[in-house]
């Protein structure tokens, strides 16, 4: 089976992740520095939320059937979920080691091999954010997204790390390190919780961004022959985008003009975004039964 772009886009990132998170791992116990092992706990919470974006998109993309009529699109916020959890845990834990190693009063060595090895991780780190933003370009795809993102603030953490080393090596000054260990910690909880927020929002279905439901009204409203519309409402799961509103026609129209009228909204709703797949509901009125205070009761 050929693997869409955005998933090849994942395993790339998962397999930098992992040169990363080895190469990290073994300079930070080398030379005892907190923030390079944080930064190497990064990486390895970065190869596994790749990891679950490359299942979640495996999932989501699968094809509705006869018992998942709507996709399995949300299966990407269960996913957000597990990852943020998981995230949180990480930055917890960075916050430990670093306020351990000041009550034992630890020291760094090796700053040489420390310091060459984050200048190779910003180096990778920026390719691959290239990468992944050169697909989302191509694909519009959420989730490579959020990836690109999380990756980009990877390049800051190493950055931040990047100069800790330096600056620690040329004074000696050792707190700095630990500092900026549980600046990393808390910047990694503050993350995971944007993430945690994302997840939840596609379980609760939110509304589409206001973007797009602007263009929708704009839509509506352009479209000859319709007298008004309400109860719209979207949400989206996966690469699929929902959207459910009533048209109001004239009550003596023919029914397929109607759905001809129908046909043509769903048409330019779609072309909105090509790259999603549209479910759209589209229900007409021979009259606004707003004007009559049903509204509400018709919408829920």
């Amino acid at each position: 089976m050929k693997l869409s772009l955005p998933r090849i886009a994942t395993l790339v990132a998962t397999f930098t992740a992992l040169i990363l998170a080895i190469a990290k791992v073994i300079v930070g116990f080398m030379s005892g520095s907190v923030a390079v092992i944080a930064s190497a706990l990064d990486s390895i919470l970065d190869m596994a939320v790749s990891i679950f974006n490359n299942i979640a998109l495996k999932i989501s993309e699968s094809s509705p059937n006869s018992k998942y009529p709507y996709g399995k699109g949300k299966i990407e916020g269960l996913a957000a979920l597990f990852e943020g959890l998981i995230i949180t845990g990480s930055g917890v834990f960075i916050i430990y080691e670093a306020v351990r190693k000041i009550l034992q009063k630890e020291t760094i060595s090796n700053f040489d091999i420390s310091i060459y090895v984050m200048i190779f991780s910003i180096i990778v780190t920026a390719a691959l954010v290239s990468f992944l933003l050169y697909v989302y370009k191509k694909t519009n795809n959420i989730v490579i997204k959020s990836d690109a993102l999380h990756y980009k603030t990877d390049l800051v953490v190493n950055a931040s790390v990047l100069v800790s080393l330096i600056i620690v090596k040329f004074t000696g000054l050792y707190w700095i390190d630990y500092v900026l260990s549980i600046a990393i910690g808390i910047y990694i909880i503050k993350e995971a919780s944007e993430i945690i927020k994302e997840g939840f929002e596609i379980l609760l279905d939110a509304a589409l961004d206001f973007e797009t439901i602007e263009k929708i009204k704009e839509i509506l409203k352009k479209e000859p022959l319709v007298l008004d519309y309400h109860c719209l409402r979207t949400r989206k799961a996966g690469i699929r985008n929902f959207v459910d509103v009533h048209l109001v026609m004239t009550p003596d129209m023919k029914l397929k003009l109607a759905h001809s009228i129908v046909e043509n909204v769903e048409e330019k709703i779609r072309n909105i975004d090509k790259n999603k797949k549209w479910i759209i509901n589209i229900h007409a009125d021979p009259y606004d039964d707003s004007l009559v205070n049903k509204m509400q009761e018709e919408c829920d």
